[in-house]
């Protein structure tokens, strides 16, 4: 453990040495293991230390833009663990600090598990204990980043804090995931109970029926990258400390134009019918003669080519399509029943006009063959950022433990 960035210091070779940051926390921090510096991770934990043997070591000959940063995981279920993957896609060394049970997503599935977890190291440790917070030291002694995923309240008293862990490393980026922030309290705050706190539910569905939540867990996915994404932020910036991301004002934060119609013109959302956009028209779901299609008219130009295929006359300009909005609806509804959603998409699609039919996951799967990679023995989806030059090794899940315990 003393080969890391706490111990040596790497950063008098890497960019950080001769810019401004080289009398603060980067020029002996992480910073310097990017791949401006020596070559990825040539200076790094990942050079001596564990992962040597994780990921990226056994992946192709190109390492990939994370390669030699070390990220602690401390979480359960979805939203820290789907962040930390994402990670590991990208060449981090993530090791996965599981308690004696193991992360409670074990008991869903194998699959489950593997869906978030794939490419990580598992080591278990009882935190509650003197030891574990020994080996929490010590793994933090050079470790670029921890996110952790849990109440407040355990956080706190787990000591998974950059408060706690600094004494131990003081450039280590601390990332806190909650429900609704550090200091907010234990409520519980699981994906759909968010949803439903921060109003996306009551913006889904059809305005006769009930809310609605969507099929899977957006508020935990959404989450997770944008706690992946204040973790690489403030690496980046060279100094450590605490982060802090919550469910609440990450879902709060993607109403973005929604909220902001309603603080700055005081216009409230409302649920619109198949989805329907707020003000672009037309701009939802449609049903045809066999399936519904996505159409997505967002310029005056898509307008033309689409009304041309579908021999459709008049509303040539956006505001006027607004105004007249169930006239143009009923217009567009009457013309898509004249064919398949298949057909209307290959129709569509060559004339630049966003449309597509609606389909499953399985068919969704299949039409894209390409995006499922194998990860041990389980097959999955590909990470959704592809680098050139760099393709993830995507290592198979680790048993609970098999790094140490």
């Amino acid at each position: 453990m003393t080969t890391g960035p706490a111990a040596t210091g790497p950063a008098a070779t890497g960019p950080a040495a001769t810019g401004p940051a080289a009398t603060g926390p980067a020029a002996t921090g992480p910073a310097a293991t990017s791949p401006a510096a020596t070559g990825p991770a040539a200076t790094g934990p990942a050079a001596t230390g564990p992962a040597a043997t994780g990921p990226a070591a056994t992946g192709p000959a190109t390492a990939g833009p994370l390669a030699g940063i070390r990220v602690l995981e401390a979480g359960h279920m979805l939203a820290g663990p789907y962040a930390t993957m994402m990670l590991a896609d990208l060449g981090a060394e993530v090791i996965k600090i599981e308690p004696p049970g193991g992360d409670i997503s074990r008991q869903v599935s194998d699959a489950y598990f593997a869906s978030l977890n794939r490419g990580k190291r598992s080591v278990r440790l009882d935190l509650t204990t003197p030891s574990g917070q020994e080996r929490l030291g010590e793994l933090a002694s050079d470790a670029h980043a921890l996110l952790v995923n849990l109440k407040p309240s355990a956080i706190h008293r787990l000591g998974l804090t950059y408060e706690a862990l600094k004494k131990w490393n003081e450039r280590i980026v601390c990332v806190a995931l909650t429900g609704y922030g550090l200091d907010a309290g234990d409520d519980p705050a699981f994906d759909y109970v968010v949803q439903a706190a921060t109003g996306v539910a009551a913006l889904t569905g059809d305005p006769a029926g009930p809310p609605t939540l969507p099929g899977y867990s957006s508020a935990d996915n959404s989450s997770g990258l944008t706690a992946a994404l204040g973790l690489l932020a403030q690496i980046v910036s060279g100094r450590g400390g605490q982060v802090e991301v919550s469910l609440r004002d990450v879902m709060l934060s993607q109403l973005n134009y929604r909220a902001s119609a309603y603080l700055n013109e005081g216009v409230e959302p409302r649920r619109l019918p198949l989805g329907a956009h707020s003000y672009y028209v037309p701009a939802q779901l449609f049903p045809t003669a066999d399936g519904h299609l996505a159409l997505f008219i967002t310029h005056d130009s898509f307008w033309k080519s689409f009304a041309g295929e579908a021999g459709i006359e008049g509303f040539p300009a956006m505001a006027e399509r607004a105004a007249r909005r169930e006239e143009v609806l009923d217009v567009v509804t009457k013309a898509l029943a004249s064919d398949t959603a298949t057909a209307w998409e290959t129709r569509l699609r060559p004339l630049g006009v966003p449309a597509a039919a609606v389909r499953t996951l399985p068919q969704a799967l299949a039409a894209t063959p390409e995006a499922i990679v194998t990860a041990g023995d389980f097959r999955l989806v590909r990470g959704p950022v592809r680098v050139a030059g760099y393709e993830p090794a995507y290592g198979p899940p680790p048993r609970l433990g098999e790094h140490g315990s």
